[in-house]
This record gives C-alpha cells, sequence and structure tokens, in this order.
C-alpha cells in the first residue's frame, strides 16, 4: 500500500471543521484591520530564498525542498510566506500604489525538518503583512492584529515575548562583540556554527545543539547596543503594547531564524509546551535587497496546525446535514433527487444515491446527523404531501411536497430548535 510521504498529513472531513473555523475567524480579524487576502506561487526560484531568508539560515542551509526543472532552472518549495509577497509586491510595481500594503494569507508551507506536534513538513501558515511604513504603530497595529486573533480562537495559554535586534548600523557593533565572546570558544560550536561565525554570528545564538546553548551562555545582549533611534522605537513599540493593555515580556534572547528582521521581533509562546505559536518581526531591508525601491515592513506568521492544536474541542461548531431524503423505492428516486436540488438552494440535502434499502436509509441518515427526514413513497407522491421529521426529538410536521411549503414549515415548526 502507499503510504502518504513523513511529514505530511490528511485533513479528513471530520476534521475540517475546525481548519474552516479558523481560517474563517482569521480571515474576519483581518479584514477588519484593513488587510486583503493575496496568493502566491507554491514554488520560486531558489535565489528568491537564497538572498531574501538568507543563506546562513537553517531554512536555507537545510530545509528547503529544491530540485532543478525540465529547463535546469533551481526550483524551490515555498518554505515561508514572506519572501514571496515581498517579490510580488516589487514585480507588480505596488510600490507606486497607495501604502501601507496590508496583505495577509493562508498557504502552504514545505520545509525538510524534524517533525514534532503540530508542525509536519508540508504544513499550513497563517500570516499578515504591513509594507511601506517605519512607524513604530504598524508593529502595534500588527502584534495587536496577533493577540487579537489567538484570543478570538479562545487560546489564552501564552505569553508574548518582545526583543529589538536593530538595525544594520548598531548590528554591527553587536555582532563586533560576539564574535569576540563566540570567538574564544569557537572550536568547541558545532560545525553549523562554525560556518555561521563569520558572515552573520547571531545565527549561533538560535542554534539548538545543547552544547553551543551552553556555550552561549553569558553572550552580550543586543539590547546594550541598540543605536538611538532603534531604542526609540523600541520603547515606543512597548509604551503602544502598555496602552493597549497587551502584555509582554522582553527577552533578549530572540533572534528569530531569518536573516530578514530589523528592530522588533516576537514570539507568542504557549505556556505548557513551551512551543512557539506565532511569531514575527520587522524587515525593513527584504524589499531593497530583493531589488525593490527602500521600503521597511513588518510581518507575522503562525502555523495553521499549531494553532488547531490549541483551540479548546469545545469550541468547534459541528455542522449536521440539515435533512436527509429517504426514497421508499427505487422508482422514486429521480423525484426524490429532484426535490433534493430544488431544497439544496437553502439546505445541505443528501438522499439515496447508493441503491439503498429504506432501513438502511434511516440507518444512514441517524449516522451522518441529519436533522430532519422526509420520506417520500407512492402515498407522498400521489397526495403531494409529505412528512417532515426531526430526528432528535422525533417531532413531525406536515407539508405539502414541494421546496417552498418544506421550508415554510421548517421555519415556522422548528424555528426554535433549528
Amino acid at each position: 500500500m502507499i503510504q502518504k510521504p513523513k511529514g505530511t498529513k490528511d485533513v479528513l472531513p471530520d476534521e475540517i471543521d475546525l481548519w474552516n473555523y479558523t481560517e474563517a475567524r482569521a480571515c474576519d480579524i483581518f479584514e477588519n484591520y484593513g488587510f486583503k487576502e493575496i496568493r502566491i506561487p507554491t514554488f520560486e526560484y531558489t535565489e528568491l530564498f537564497e538572498r531574501g531568508v538568507g543563506d546562513t539560515t537553517d531554512v536555507v542551509q537545510k530545509e528547503m525542498y529544491t530540485f532543478d526543472d525540465k529547463g535546469g532552472r533551481s526550483i524551490t518549495l515555498r518554505p515561508e510566506g514572506t519572501a514571496g509577497i515581498v517579490r510580488s509586491f516589487i514585480e507588480n510595481g505596488i510600490s507606486s500604489k497607495p501604502l501601507p500594503f496590508k496583505v495577509y494569507y493562508a498557504m502552504p508551507m514545505f520545509r525538510y525538518e524534524n517533525v514534532q506536534k503540530g508542525r509536519y513538513r508540508e504544513f499550513n501558515q497563517i500570516g499578515a503583512e504591513i509594507i511601506g511604513t517605519a512607524s513604530y504603530l504598524a508593529d502595534v497595529e500588527l502584534i495587536s492584529l496577533a493577540d487579537k486573533l489567538l484570543k478570538k480562537l479562545n487560546i489564552n495559554d501564552i505569553y508574548l515575548s518582545l526583543n529589538s535586534i536593530g538595525c544594520p548600523e548598531c548590528r554591527a557593533k553587536y555582532q563586533k562583540a560576539l564574535k569576540e565572546f563566540i570567538g574564544k570558544n569557537i572550536n568547541k560550536y558545532c560545525d553549523t556554527c562554525k560556518s555561521r561565525f563569520e558572515k552573520n554570528p547571531m545565527r549561533i545564538l538560535d542554534c539548538k545543539e545543547k552544547k553551543c546553548k551552553e556555550l552561549n551562555q553569558g553572550a552580550p545582549v543586543i539590547l546594550d547596543y541598540l543605536c538611538d533611534e532603534c531604542k526609540e522605537h523600541f520603547e515606543n513599540v512597548k509604551k503602544g503594547l502598555d496602552y493597549l493593555g497587551i502584555s509582554y515580556a522582553v527577552d533578549s534572547s530572540i533572534v528569530r531564524g531569518l536573516d530578514y528582521y530589523t528592530k522588533t521581533v516576537f514570539e507568542f509562546i504557549s505556556k505548557t509546551d513551551g512551543y512557539t505559536v506565532l511569531a514575527g518581526g520587522r524587515y525593513d531591508g527584504l524589499v531593497k535587497e530583493l531589488d525593490g525601491p527602500d521600503t521597511p515592513a513588518v510581518g507575522f506568521a503562525a502555523g495553521e496546525e499549531r494553532l488547531n492544536s490549541l483551540i479548546p474541542k469545545e469550541d468547534i461548531p459541528s455542522f449536521p446535514l440539515d435533512m436527509y431524503l429517504v426514497s421508499m423505492d427505487e422508482k422514486f428516486d429521480i423525484e426524490t433527487m429532484k426535490l433534493a436540488n430544488d431544497l439544496r438552494e437553502y439546505l445541505a440535502v443528501q438522499t439515496n444515491i447508493s441503491s439503498r434499502s429504506f432501513n438502511a436509509q434511516m440507518k444512514y441518515a441517524n449516522k451522518i446527523n441529519a436533522e430532519f427526514t422526509i420520506v417520500i413513497g407512492e402515498d407522498e407522491i400521489k397526495n403531494k404531501k409529505c412528512k417532515i421529521k426531526q430526528m432528535e426529538t422525533g417531532k413531525e410536521e406536515l407539508s405539502k411536497l414541494d421546496s417552498e411549503s418544506i421550508l415554510n414549515v421548517i421555519f415556522e415548526k422548528f424555528d426554535d430548535e433549528f
């Protein structure tokens, strides 16, 4: 038997209500903040991620699904959303349109990484980007949006960690101090960290190896090296969050796993298992790095699988089938289907398309949680009347055998229950 590849997941019909619930609420919140949906290609030229995400990151070095297409071009399945959105922003000339450009997405991503709770090699991200403003207010609005999204999903057992990793100018001073600290023990670090030492020593702070984490204890703190502009930006972000009543903790160890970040970075972290639920930050240099105009931006992303695992199951609405039409005999099947088609303008309706017996149809209607059933046989066709039965209560009401009459009876006689 052929099985699904490791790190992938089937989302079955009995699970889809959860996914629809999460995406619908996210969409509502994004739209209320003035964001519009964007959809970008599932694959891009590999250079986009090498330049945009950073060739010293784990994503580029270890996790990308990269292959040559039939024309010999290097193609990569999308490992994250921001680089592709920025490419679209540049390619479609959006910088000449009114800014900021506020977009959201819900898209599958692909990373060859260790499978863990709520994380797969093909996974889904919900994210938002604000491109075209350097104001701290954009950071505050985006974090406020993220906070509201999590609360709307009733994900409450989390906390917000906040940091600033500065701009290229103040970060250069910090990296010099960091290299002096790490350089004393560089031979003790893992090979990946050694390769990052010259080009991007901050990536070493993001290493997951136990020995590297221990060696990083006591390393210089980026907040001590911020320039005046970055300090002011960070202070304003904190004041804005304070004013909105959004709690946070400053954590100078947050550097994020992608090279494009500048200034504000943040993570919403689960208190129970320590996993990051939603994360993001400012990336003021990415548009220019990808050959666009110098344009500041900020964004976040959340893994939908991890969000779904944290939503209280009692919150997930169930959508039973509205009605099942039972055909007494196969000679009435086509009339039953005609009525079903008419009712489907307003209700979710199923009927017999599997040559089931009467008893088998009734059992099936119970199994699929049909709210109502109508039995259609010779008497119903002849008299043009039927009984509408509510399955849970057993209550029955008489109706004419046409869609308008059936709908009127349901909404008049079963209004409190339906």
